[in-house]
């Protein structure tokens, strides 16, 4: 999808997940697996069991475990915020909010 869409950012997660780690919205969402960009900035170091795959030149793959992640889990769900904190500390969470269309005036 990354390749096809060549999107800014992109995520498999539940909706419990982000609701319990989304701070601010639009933001760029992290879940179990998220793609972002290389648009979006420099990607910084991240903690073990965090593994990074490039998607060509486009940005990376983030695979926070090799297990799925789940909003049950504490561990989890305190993993998956740490991570996401570490990515708004290099820039890359933080979204600008959209312009308003002229359609909306």
């Amino acid at each position: 999808m990354a390749t096809a869409w060549d999107p800014d950012f992109a995520m498999a997660s539940s909706t419990e997940m982000v609701r319990l780690v989304e701070k601010r919205q639009p933001e760029v969402r992290v879940g179990w697996l998220t793609y972002l960009s290389r648009r979006l900035g420099t990607l910084p170091p991240l903690p073990a069991p965090v593994r990074i795959e490039p998607v060509g030149t486009l940005g990376w793959l983030l695979v926070l475990s090799p297990e799925p992640m789940t909003a049950d889990n504490p561990e989890h769900v305190a993993f998956t915020a740490r991570v996401r904190q570490l990515l708004d500390r290099a820039g890359l969470i933080e979204r600008p909010e959209p312009e308003p269309s002229s359609e909306d005036s």
